[in-house]
Formats: C-alpha cells, structure tokens, sequence
C-alpha cells in the first residue's frame, strides 16, 4: 500500500478515502486536522464520504461568518495547482500563474517534422541507386549530391506563381536554335510544373515552332483571333492548341503562304490577353527582327528575357548588339533581369573559348547557360526530353530553375510595390 502524505495525497496521486464500514485493513483512517481532498468545503469533514451536516446546512452549506465568496482566479483551500485532475479530470480554474510544463506548446509540436521517424531518401540514380535495388531495397546510402542538386532545382522551377509569367525568347540571328530552346524550356517546365504552360509563334513569318510537337490541330493563331469573342473556359482555347508528351501546349502562326498580313503588335497583346487567362507559363517564340510591329509588344509585355545565341563569334556578336539595341530603345531594365542562353548548335566548340564569350554577357545579364550539343536536337524534328541527354535535361533544369528564380518579384513589378 502506498504510502500517504500530510494532504491526503499518495505518491501515485490522490486517493479517496475507502469506506467507514469495516475494520483491520478496511478500517477508516482518522482524518488529518487540516482540510485535504481536492475541494473540500470550508468547516466540513475531507473526502468523498463526510459524516452528515449540521442541521440546516442542506446540500449546498453557506461559509462561516465573515467568510463571502471566494475571490476570482483564488484557489480553494487544499486545491493543488496540477495539470492533471486529482478526482474526475476537472483541473481546477484557470491561474494567471504560468505552468512550466505547457509553457511553449503549440500545434507546431504534432507536426509531422517532430512525430514521424525520419528515414532517408532513395538514391534515383548512379551505383547508389543500383546498390540500392540490387539489394532488394534493404541498403539505402541516401542520395547523391547530383540527386540531391537535382531535386533542389526541380523545387526552385516550382516555386509558386501568381497571375501568368511571361518569357520573350529572342535571337538576332537565325540557325541557334532559338525555337528548339523555347520548346525545351516550355518542356521542363510543363513537364515538371502542375499548372499550364503554352509556346506562342509571334514569328511575323512563317515560323517553325509548332514542327515541334505532335500536331493535333491545323488553327492557328489567326483563328484564335477570329474567334475570340466565343472564348470563356480553357475548353474553348484547347481547340486552338497542340500538346506534346510533356504537356507543353503550341499555338501556332500562320503559315499560309496566301495570307500578306503580318503578325502585328495589336494582334500580339489580343493573343496576350486572351491567353493569360488561362495559363501561367507563356513563352513568346519571337523572329529574328527587331524593328517589326509585334516585337514592340512582346518586349513591353515580357517579364522575363532569354536570348539565345551560338557559340560561335558571330553569333555572339549578334547577341550582344541585341542587347545594345535593347539598352538604347528603353529596354535596360530587361536586359539587367535577362538570361543568356550560350546553345551549341554543333559538337565540339572549336577554337571559341566558351567561358570568355558567357563572361561577356554575365556582365550584361543576370545569368549565363550553356546548352550542350545533342544529337536528337540536332534532327530537328518533334523534342521529346526523354530521348535527350542526361548533361542536356541537367542543363534545361539550371536553365528553368534560373528563370523560375524571378517568379517571386514578377508580381511586385506588375503591381508596383
């Protein structure tokens, strides 16, 4: 039997009192002088079994003189400030005074983070990953450091969005692949991304980009156009639309020959305007001139800047007097924010020193990539980013996760603040 304290209170916690009946071992202990129990009333008897009350006390006995009702937040006498309930769970009223054991709490506490038993990720690739199979799932080394830089990446092109993110990509010069680089990074994106993402041809001639995916439709940018009063749910714009494996949606320019007009500035902002409603990636596969009426548009229109140049030095040259022109016509603020895209549209660089040529435009823009050779790009025929090469994809992921890093200040430009 557990020994009990002065306050009727055992080492195990409070314990009533057993009956009065009986004798030896059951016999009822003498009361202690002071008052003990969890709340026992004033003058009378302590625990659950108290011998009868005076004449006229009833069931709900008045105080002694002079004593009125116990003041507000007081304990009653005997009461143990615990957070646990010594008879029926009630802990008592509340106390300003602070309780070391909850002090800190909060939900934070059952988060997942604290309650579930941390475990390693599997390796995706490399021997780690080959181990890690081969031994039937039992012997996990972690990641690598390329896996782990990877997934870093994947959550930076992740990175959350507000409104729709505009990409103007720009080439001086033909033949660097400026098409085939927005199909890619449109790729990456949409592959990886779980909202929509769409390439526009806002080349004023016939352009190539939706040679790039598998054509599910003959629209083109002009019948949008034409028809955009009807337009009121994703549903209706999907019609004018191809998608490729990756999820990355085309609408095409005209490419009849028979049609004069050219792809105007005003024609530019309708399609912007129309399209920002229902996606939140676009990239605007620009021409090769600067002085027609659309580029004006794409230029005012652009959050983001990705020019794309060869590593030759021609192209280079090209490249670099785009951005002079750009700084001189009122565009230095894109071009401080832009990406340049070194594409090596061949193997092997020659005698060009690559680093020099991205150390000159580093100077000029944000951030500097180098795309390496690929055979499949080569073909140009439709891109599919799993038949590119592991360096390639790796390269595409620096080139989105670059880019998607502006995401967070795109809606502060938008807004003004």
């Amino acid at each position: 039997m557990s020994e009990q304290n002065t306050d009727g209170v055992t080492a195990q916690g409070w314990q009533p009192p057993p009956s009065d009946e009986g004798s030896g071992a059951h016999a009822a202990p003498v009361p202690p002088t002071g008052a003990s129990g969890p709340h026992p009333a004033p003058g009378a008897q302590a625990g659950p079994h108290a011998p009868p009350a005076p004449a006229g006390s009833g069931r709900y006995p008045l105080p002694p003189a002079g004593q009125g009702p116990r003041p507000a937040g007081s304990a009653p006498q005997g009461y143990h400030a615990s957070p646990y309930a010594p008879d029926n769970g009630y802990a008592g009223p509340p106390s300003s005074a602070p309780q070391p054991e909850q002090q800190g709490s909060s939900v934070e506490d059952l988060s997942s983070a604290r309650l579930l038993r941390q475990t390693r990720r599997t390796p995706g690739s490399g021997w780690r990953r080959a181990l890690y199979v081969a031994s039937g799932r039992t012997v996990n080394l972690g990641e690598s450091a390329e896996d782990v830089h990877r997934r870093e990446l994947i959550a930076r092109i992740n990175q959350p969005l507000q409104g729709c993110y505009k990409i103007a990509m720009l080439s001086l010069k033909g033949g660097v692949g400026k098409t085939t680089t927005t199909v890619t990074l449109g790729s990456t994106y949409a592959s990886l991304r779980g909202d929509r993402v769409v390439a526009v041809d806002a080349n004023p001639d016939r352009g190539t980009l939706s040679q790039k995916i598998p054509l599910e439709t003959t629209a083109t940018v002009r019948h949008l156009l034409r028809d955009a009063h009807r337009i009121t749910r994703y549903s209706d714009v999907r019609a004018y639309t191809s998608q490729g494996p990756s999820r990355l949606e085309v609408l095409a320019s005209e490419s009849d020959p028979a049609v004069s007009e050219a792809f105007s500035e005003d024609d530019y902002r309708r399609t912007l305007d129309l399209l920002e409603h229902f996606y939140n990636v676009v990239l605007t596969d620009c021409g090769t001139g600067l002085m027609h009426s659309a580029m004006k548009g794409v230029l005012d229109q652009a959050d983001c800047l990705v020019l794309v140049s060869s590593g030759s030095i021609d192209g280079a040259r090209s490249a670099s007097a785009t951005l002079d022109w750009l700084d001189v016509h009122g565009y230095a603020d894109l071009v401080r924010r832009s990406v340049a895209v070194i594409n090596s549209v061949r193997p092997g660089s020659g005698k060009v020193d690559l680093a020099k040529v991205a150390e000159h435009f580093a100077a000029r823009c944000r951030a500097v990539k180098v795309i390496p050779f690929d055979p499949h790009l080569e073909e140009g025929a439709e891109v599919e980013l799993e038949s590119l090469s592991p360096a390639t994809r790796a390269a595409l992921l620096e080139l989105a996760a670059t880019v998607a890093d502006d995401f967070p200040y795109a809606m502060a430009r938008q807004t003004g603040a």
